[in-house]
């Protein structure tokens, strides 16, 4: 089968004071210090102040059991993962807390309660090896799935140790492939070679703190042997290899990432390296039947047909690779559609659609009269997501749900396009008297910019409903309709509104609404959420004095530079693992990867419109801003903890009232459990009750 390449998955600004702070004026340059003590013992002070404020909270015991209560549940949907035909899960619960893998058959999965066979107990390998491990996945070689490399973590960071292990002894191998903890990369071969980037030593890694070369590494040698077959450039992103599979037909593919939204795809093959003539911000989305799919995100003249951003194309591999493709179109998205996921099963390719932000399904198949499409007949008016396909069969798995709709798990066969329910999660919360609408506010360009509302039981536009705004507005990142068992009892049960804005920089329309917020044109990205949230004020649905802001990772430089922007809209405002210090952020972690999106500060003309919405730089001791809830983790090692660290010790130096609070594990999700999720969940809702629902303190 076929396996999809990974794409690497802001009105005018108040220019106030400092806005033009150089890095040696920073007097919290201390705060970049990971795991300095002092470092530590500020978030530890910043933690019992925050906690202890949080936890008196009368709604937090009742909101931290319940989420526990969820997210423990047994009856969770035990999502699959399809590989040789067996099904393969991932399951974290009260009682193991770390998490098994473990396996059972597609049969026997149909069942209520499948007989699992553990094949790695994450809880008693971590007390073995009294290690603090959180499980970073496996990759397991095609077509035998007789040998994995696993990924385990410690502390959730996303540098990860990687190990051999042999799926038939349940052991791992002694004087296999194993890697020590790093951000190196490691892919199958074949049973006796790896595609291996180190990244240990700076010389090794690009910029971005990434692997910029690809080596051969063949079983039974040492590591520093391994034979040298393609070397980036030191500031690109990151450079990998691996071996994709068409059926029984291998090919070597190394990817080279001069920028996160570029790429450059290249065929290894007798030792040479043939470059694929794409275009280098457009996207290889499988080979199957010896067709390359490719997505593009801009337009493009080839030959004497031009096709158009957003479309899907198809054309024979070899005949790409000789220079003389004929591509041809399989879909093209219109202006409010976008390709959100391609998918193959052994003889179908499954393209899943936003139209409007809800989804469908298209079915793709090639023949001796060429490419044939059919919409699947999928059930629902919400969001679709193909989980696992499998690539012996045209058998795939797909979940739908919606605000108010618990997951539904289908087990589908593409071919035939038939489908059967499986497995339905029990409803966390009552939505009877629930509604849930979409509306469209106007930004300050005249963009229409559409929002989902879930309104609670009982609902009054009379601009006193306490109101979450969520948004995220980066990367091409779709945000579309979810079941929130936490968001459900925590907040919309408690008479709380939640609205999911779906702002520029997103890609729920695709390559144009994304591009549409880069770099110079951030500034419409925090327009839009500041457009929707005047907007819910003018219909009446809440006031400042009860909306909230809510935003992690990028989302959290979007509520930190929307709050320092426009504070008089806002009462709450929480900002998760974020990028707040846009004139370092690239000299951060991973942050240099991130230029293509937000632009050089060491670039005087990129910092002119960067500094003016830089939420760190433009903090000022004379504004009014709400009480804000920031977090991060210490174990992040993507977006480096001394964003929020910073952000937050420049607000108390100039007298504003904020909460803090810092997972010292966890990784960029903030959290390494179920518990610490559970845990830090309950604090951000005893948060937003305390600032947007004052009976609650009642």
């Amino acid at each position: 089968m076929t396996k999809t390449l990974p794409l690497l998955t802001l009105t005018a600004v108040l220019a106030l004071p400092g806005a033009t702070m150089a890095a040696e004026d920073d007097p919290f340059l201390w705060l970049e210090e990971i795991e300095s003590e002092r470092a530590l013992d500020w978030a530890r002070e910043q933690n019992e102040r925050s906690v202890e404020f949080l936890e008196s909270h009368p709604y937090f015991e009742a909101i931290h059991a319940r989420n526990l209560e969820i997210l423990t549940a047994d009856d969770r949907i035990a999502f699959p993962s399809l590989m040789g035909g067996q099904i393969y899960n991932f399951w974290r619960d009260a009682n193991h807390v770390r998490g098994i893998w473990r396996v059972t058959s597609r049969e026997d999965y149909r069942n209520e309660r499948p007989d699992w066979d553990v094949i790695i107990d994450v809880d008693a390998l971590a007390e073995r090896e009294d290690q603090n491990w959180v499980w970073a996945g496996a990759n397991c070689r095609y077509p035998d799935y007789d040998r994995c490399l696993v990924g385990l973590s410690i502390g959730g960071a996303d540098a990860a140790v990687r190990r051999e292990f042999d799926l038939e002894t349940r052991e791992f191998v002694e004087d296999g492939f194993v890697l020590p903890e790093s951000k190196s990369y490691i892919s199958w071969r074949d049973r006796d070679s790896v595609f291996f980037g180190p990244a240990f030593e700076p010389e090794q890694m690009t910029t971005s703190e990434y692997a910029r070369k690809v080596y051969i590494w063949r079983r039974g040698t040492p590591r520093e042997e391994a034979e040298l077959v393609f070397e980036g450039e030191r500031d690109d992103v990151l450079v990998w290899g691996s071996r994709f599979w068409d059926g029984d037909t291998p090919w070597d593919m190394i990817v080279r990432l001069p920028s996160f939204f570029t790429r450059e795809y290249h065929v290894l093959r007798d030792g040479e390296t043939v470059r694929v003539d794409v275009p280098n911000d457009a996207n290889i989305a499988g080979i199957i039947g010896g067709q390359l799919l490719v997505e593009l995100r801009s337009d493009w003249t080839v030959g004497e047909s031009s096709f158009v951003q957003g479309a899907l194309l198809a054309a024979d591999m070899e005949s790409v690779l000789a220079g003389e493709p004929e591509f041809q179109l399989l879909f093209q998205p219109n202006e409010r559609q976008a390709v959100n996921g391609v998918s193959t099963t052994q003889n179908t390719v499954i393209v899943s659609i936003l139209d409007n932000v809800i989804g469908q399904f298209l079915r793709f198949t090639y023949g001796e009269d060429g490419w044939t499409r059919e919409r699947l007949n999928i059930p629902g008016n919400g969001t679709l997501s193909v989980v696992t396909t499998d690539d012996r069969s045209d058998a795939f798995y797909f979940n739908y749900t919606d605000f108010l709709t618990p997951s539904r798990l289908y087990e589908a066969d593409a071919m035939a396009d038939t489908h059967r329910q499986i497995r339905s999660e029990p409803s966390r919360f009552d939505k009877d008297g629930m509604t849930v609408a979409q509306h469209f506010a106007t930004s300050a360009d005249g963009e229409q910019i559409p929002y989902f509302i879930v309104k609670p039981a009982g609902f009054e536009a009379n601009g006193a409903n306490p109101t979450l705004l969520a948004a995220y507005g980066g990367f091409e990142v779709a945000r579309t309709p979810f079941y929130s068992g936490l968001i459900g009892s925590a907040w919309l049960e408690r008479g709380g509104v939640y609205v999911l804005a779906n702002i520029r920089g997103g890609g729920e329309f695709g390559p144009r609404w994304h591009q549409a917020g880069l770099r110079e044109n951030r500034q419409r990205v925090f327009d839009d959420l500041i457009a929707v949230s005047e907007d819910l004020i003018e219909r009446g649905i809440t006031s400042p004095e009860h909306l909230g802001i809510q935003g992690g990772s990028n989302g959290g430089l979007l509520t930190g530079a929307v709050m320092v922007q426009r504070p008089d809209l806002f009462n709450a405002v929480i900002i998760q693992v974020p990028l707040l210090d846009m004139k370092r952020y690239h000299l951060l972690l991973a942050g240099a990867s991130w230029m293509a999106e937000y632009g050089n500060p060491d670039d005087p003309d990129d910092w002119a419109f960067m500094s003016q919405y830089s939420p760190y730089q433009n903090l000022s001791p004379d504004a009014s801003y709400p009480k804000a809830f920031v977090t991060t983790s210490t174990r992040d090692d993507r977006v480096h903890p001394a964003h929020a660290r910073k952000f937050v010790a420049r607000m108390m130096e100039q007298d504003h009232d904020v909460l803090y609070f810092e997972n010292i594990e966890g990784g960029h999700g903030g959290a390494a459990n179920l518990k610490q999720s559970a845990y830090i969940t309950a604090l951000i809702y005893a948060y937003l009750h305390d600032r947007l629902n004052p009976a609650s303190r009642d």
